[in-house]
């Protein structure tokens, strides 16, 4: 419930509550903004309330912290209905009366500040909607180590003006323009990739929750299928679109934000605008759209805003991947213009809080203004420099004849997963203190087993073919490890190679690291002994054949642009 349906009217200034009765002579707090109550019977003396004291210069007194939001967070101080400001006595002296009425106006400057607070928190909180995505995500808003937040576009024709786009019967949308957001573990450098909606990829199972609590489980696509459609087909939920980009990308997707059509309208009107620049002018042809944007600077927002993000017209192949492009130039352009502009008015900061909340869905993780607030201080503190902005690596696709969808690179794609696993910055970062990345590398530290004593069982899990068994073959002949077993084809793909063992394994896994040329992040530990059990080396995209290391790139050549770069020069 928002806060216009608790008895607010709509567009009501808080400090314009403050009401004079009367019958008392006295100012009293009406939030429904309605008038004085009607005075008591005659016979009836007058009770008046007893005020509370003031702020006192030994610190601020304790007070009601307020009611708790839609998810247990605490809202900020808020004023109660009884307070009350008492009106002048004529029998003072005219410098206590100077100095009385000098101490009220700005109590009540005070507690219409705590209303105005109030009143926006609990506005911010009102309009945020949230998903129950189940056991996918994260609890903790930003927790230790690296972070990853999946940013979800969603189609949805829904809102005035949208049937310009096409008209669609599906309420709900699909994933239309997706941002995977990775935030480095020490918080200097974040790299934002995005995401083709007609990438071909698999689809897992995610299990879904029902309005009445219970859960449904949908199933994931036969073979593959649009990326787009990991979101609102079927019943999929957000849930089902960050199981889908973890299992693409190997990472641990920690929360998402959802946004419609109707938030780029309304966001880039509330920061006043996002700027962009073009090589020549570009006008939408088809009709659907009225966009005709000279070459050269323009400010763009509300529907001119959502017409230049939707357009494929007059770029280069007229494709997603183009519009991608843009995309990114505009983002970019919004996020130089939030940081430099609009941070430092409080009154632009509340307009696009509100516009940006009310065309915001979340997971319950970050499902408050409180955690919200936690999330972007945190993400606040990254340098423009160092946040990279891409698209994931991808080629046309092979089985069509005429290709319309694209396939994930098999080369460059995962080198740019391996390089988020691993938490390496695609920027120049001075510092860099990754406690994440040097707990994985402790991992690498410690006794090593003999060769003759490390037991492994070796799957091929998106490798060469036949790189089990020639894997198996060399460690066997030339390095001396006689327990090692072939097993053929893992039963999953995995994005990257890993070694699962226990923890009285280590010795052995550490000595088939060295042997392999294993990375820290392909040791994975588990928690139970594993006692006369096999480890389980699963070779992955990124093993190029037996006795050749596998590692992370240090850096991979794909189109990279940095959130600093000014679309307009000079």
């Amino acid at each position: 419930m928002d806060a216009q349906s608790r008895g607010r009217a709509e567009g009501a200034d808080p400090a314009d509550q403050w009401v004079l009765n009367p019958q008392t002579g006295d100012y009293e707090l009406r939030l429904d903004g309605g008038p004085p109550p009607a005075p008591p019977a005659p016979s009836v003396p007058r009770q008046r309330t007893p005020q509370a004291p003031g702020p006192r210069p030994g610190g601020p007194r304790e007070r009601d912290p307020g009611p708790p939001d839609r998810d247990g967070d605490a809202a900020p101080d808020g004023p109660r209905d009884t307070h009350r400001r008492k009106r002048k006595q004529p029998q003072r002296s005219g410098r206590r009366k100077a100095l009385m009425w000098t101490g009220g106006v700005m109590g009540l400057v005070l507690v219409g500040g705590s209303a105005f607070a109030y009143y926006w928190w609990d506005r911010l909180g009102g309009n945020i909607d949230t998903v129950d995505i189940g056991d996918v995500g994260s609890a903790t808003v930003l927790g230790d180590g690296p972070a990853n937040i999946l940013v979800i576009g969603n189609d949805v024709r829904t809102g005035e003006g949208n049937e310009a786009y096409g008209n669609r019967d599906n309420v709900t949308g699909h994933a239309d323009t997706t941002l995977l957001f990775h935030v480095a573990g020490d918080r200097s450098n974040a790299t934002v990739v995005s995401i083709p909606r007609d990438l071909m990829t698999e689809i897992p199972d995610c299990e879904t929750r029902e309005s009445d609590g219970s859960t449904k489980t949908i199933p994931g696509s036969d073979g593959t299928t649009r990326f787009n459609e990991s979101y609102g087909v079927e019943g999929r939920d957000p849930g089902c679109t960050m199981r889908t980009v973890e299992q693409l990308t190997g990472l641990d997707v920690d929360h998402f934000m959802m946004f419609d059509f109707n938030a780029v309208k309304t966001l880039s009107t509330a920061v006043g605008g996002v700027e962009v620049c073009l090589e020549e002018p570009l006008k939408d042809t088809s009709g659907g759209t009225k966009l005709d944007l000279p070459e050269g600077r323009s400010t763009i927002q509300g529907e001119e805003a959502l017409s230049f993000l939707r357009n494929r017209h007059g770029l280069k192949n007229e494709s997603d991947l183009d519009r991608i492009g843009m995309q990114q130039k505009f983002v970019a352009s919004m996020m130089r213009r939030l940081k430099e502009d609009t941070l430092s008015s409080p009154s632009k900061l509340l307009d696009v809080a509100d516009a940006a909340t009310k065309s915001l869905t979340v997971d319950k993780g970050i499902g408050s203004p409180t955690k919200l607030l936690t999330l972007a201080k945190e993400l606040g503190k990254i340098d423009l420099k160092n946040i990279t902005l891409m698209t994931l690596p991808v080629v046309d696709n092979p089985d069509e004849p005429k290709p319309v969808t694209v396939v994930p690179d098999p080369v460059k794609a995962p080198q740019v997963f391996s390089m988020l696993q691993d938490d390496v910055s695609f920027t120049e970062v001075k510092k860099q203190q990754k406690k994440a990345k040097d707990k994985q590398a402790a991992l690498l530290k410690g006794a090593r087993a003999e060769a003759s004593a490390v037991r492994v069982d070796v799957f091929n899990g998106g490798g060469p073919q036949g790189a089990a068994g020639d894997t198996v073959t060399w460690l066997q002949t030339s390095q001396g490890v006689s327990l090692s077993v072939k097993q053929g084809n893992a039963p999953a793909k995995v994005t990257r190679t890993q070694l699962v063992y226990a923890p009285d394994q280590a010795d052995q896994a550490r000595k088939l690291a060295d042997l392999m040329g294993l990375p820290a992040a392909a040791m994975k530990p588990t928690a139970k002994a594993g006692g006369e059990a096999p480890m389980t080396l699963t070779l992955g995209p990124d093993f190029r054949g037996a006795g050749v290391p596998v590692s992370t790139p240090k850096k991979v050549d794909v189109p990279q642009s940095r959130a600093d770069e000014k679309m307009c020069k000079g």
